[in-house]
């Protein structure tokens, strides 16, 4: 197993009445909630949690991108893995990832990319999402309906600028380029580990499965309900006729680990509230632009994490429906170690990122969590996956090849 610290680096200081008096904490939340002096503090408290996380043992510290909202500060994950790779020596650093249709051109995640390579020794996984209809469709203006279209060119871009030998020139329908020459390119050979963040979308277990990348479903809906998703995707990997290797799926879980489970309650309860009340307060407009999902996935009857229907699940939740339902994974480190392996095993995942820092979490407790994690729980997750080799871990870092 490979264990992984995620970050969402959310804005903790939403008046407690933010749900109720505002329309969405994504694409218009008001600048009358942000006070810059806090988020300075922010930043430098967010990083010291991911530093602390290498020294508990974790193999990789996960970064995300997005734009115009409350909900994570990281615009840009690069800059924030830049600060890792000179303040860790060993972790994977994982940015899930770049949203590559957003960028013009999409050569500039390439060659951001292929620095972070080379600057951390070769401990990259480059994670390439679509974006979510907040992000690309209302903050950045993309189309909906050429979204995913602009996605798989700006990633064929990429991973020719990364592969081809020679400078090339590059003519598709949104981007054209007469030179491509890549410097510097990445460390790893071919290119870094590739990891795609996704929500469910049957076109991306299918692509990603194609192209022998790992799918990394980042859902907040838990475990208990994520099974339905992962089991879609390990069916359709079984009739695309590939192996069913853990290490190809990577999952995300909220944890909260105390000395014992009445203790988890006390100290963590208000902070999943602030996150699932808060964080993912998103108005029911900017949740998903007509032609974002597919129709296929619609079909299918996959829901978005976010907007009214969502909203009003999460208005019903207390401490006991988040741990039953299984949003959160919570209690002593013997009841998150049991929790976590039935989580592991159903959902066969040989990647596992899990959510320490949680909504308004401050940084001591965040520090406690990870610690007790760390210690009594990361260890006894380990040797789950015994005969299958992970292909998909940058070989630079802790239980890598450098090649």
């Amino acid at each position: 197993m490979k264990i992984c610290f995620f970050h969402l680096m959310p804005y903790r200081f939403l008046p407690d009445n933010f749900q109720n008096d505002y329309r969405s904490v994504w694409v218009d939340v008001p600048h009358s909630l942000y006070d810059a002096q806090k988020v300075r503090g922010l930043y430098n408290e967010y990083l010291d949690e991911l530093e602390h996380a290498e020294r508990c043992g974790f193999d990789g510290l996960c970064v995300n991108e997005h734009h115009q909202n409350a909900y994570g500060l990281m615009p840009s994950p690069n800059l924030m893995a830049a600060t890792l790779t000179r303040r860790t020596s060993r972790a994977a650093i994982i940015v899930l990832g770049n949203s590559l249709a957003l960028y013009n051109p999409p050569v500039r995640v390439a060659e951001e990319f292929a620095m972070l390579d080379v600057i951390s020794g070769g401990r990259l996984v480059a994670g390439f999402p679509v974006g979510t209809s907040m992000d690309s469709n209302f903050a950045y203006g993309v189309n909906p309906a050429t979204l995913r279209e602009r996605y798989y060119e700006a990633h064929d871009l990429v991973m020719q600028a990364w592969t081809r030998p020679e400078t090339f020139a590059f003519n598709g329908k949104y981007t054209q380029l007469r030179y491509v020459n890549l410097w510097p390119r990445p460390l790893q050979r071919p290119h870094p580990p590739v990891w795609i963040p996704g929500g469910g979308s049957l076109e991306t277990w299918e692509w990603t499965a194609q192209r022998d990348y790992v799918y990394c479903y980042l859902s907040y809906y838990g475990y208990k309900r994520g099974k339905a998703t992962m089991d879609g995707y390990w069916s359709t990997l079984e009739k695309m006729g590939v192996d069913d290797n853990p290490f190809r799926a990577g999952f995300l879980q909220l944890v909260c680990v105390a000395p014992t489970d009445a203790e988890a309650e006390r100290e963590y309860y208000a902070h999943v509230d602030y996150f699932y009340q808060k964080c993912l307060h998103v108005w029911e407009g900017f949740a998903e632009a007509p032609g974002y999902r597919t129709l296929r996935t619609l079909q299918a009857g996959i829901r978005p994490q976010v907007g009214d229907v969502a909203r009003k699940i999460r208005q019903s939740l207390d401490w006991k429906k988040y741990l039953e339902q299984g949003y959160v994974i919570a209690g002593s480190p013997a009841t998150v170690r049991e929790q976590l392996t039935d989580c592991i095993r159903k959902l066969r995942v040989g990647h596992l990122m899990v959510l320490l820092q949680i909504g308004s979490m401050p940084k001591e407790l965040t520090m406690q969590n990870t610690e007790l994690f760390g210690k009594e729980v990361l260890p006894h997750l380990r040797n789950l996956w015994p005969g299958y080799a992970d292909r998909w871990w940058p070989s630079g870092a802790n239980g890598g090849v450098l090649t």
